[in-house]
């Protein structure tokens, strides 16, 4: 059976941009089920709580929800469990350094489909105070206004 080429965004965080303040990103790889994979298939996935965790040497992906594949019968997996994150050993020590500083933790950005393979995108992230939040929309409100504007004067 040949695999379809390219990717397929299946499932988003639309509030990790605005929580936390992206430092770097990587490619994962997750251990799933048969069914875990037909459910995000079908987008029945959600990681706005989820958070990842190095732990003896091995990056765990936690809360991240997949609801129970509706033909699934006994064979159905556990909504909300543990999920292994595939990397190699290099990324997993560069990111245990990484979240070892202050502030800093592991999300999920989005689950989508890579020549038929489920991939995470995982970022390294700091959390973002209240005023920087409000400085973030203040900025993106003003560049708005600019481009309506614009658009008024042509």
């Amino acid at each position: 059976m040949a695999r379809s080429q390219g990717t397929k965004m299946l499932v988003q965080n639309r509030r990790a941009r605005h929580n936390y303040k992206i430092l770097d990103t990587y490619e994962a790889g997750i251990a799933l089920q048969g069914t875990e994979v037909k459910s995000i298939r079908n987008g029945k996935a959600n990681i706005a709580d989820a958070y990842a965790r190095i732990k003896n040497g091995e990056c765990i992906l936690n809360n991240m929800h997949i609801s129970p594949y509706d033909q699934g019968n006994q064979f159905n997996h556990e909504p909300v469990r543990p999920r292994r994150l595939l990397l190699n050993k290099r990324e997993i020590k560069r990111l245990f350094s990484e979240t070892q500083l202050k502030g800093n933790t592991l999300i999920p950005l989005k689950l989508y489909l890579k020549d038929g393979w489920v991939k995470v995108e995982l970022a390294v992230a700091q959390g973002k105070h209240l005023h920087d939040k409000r400085h973030d929309i203040a900025k993106r409100d003003a560049e708005r206004r600019a481009k309506q504007a614009e658009r008024r004067r042509r």
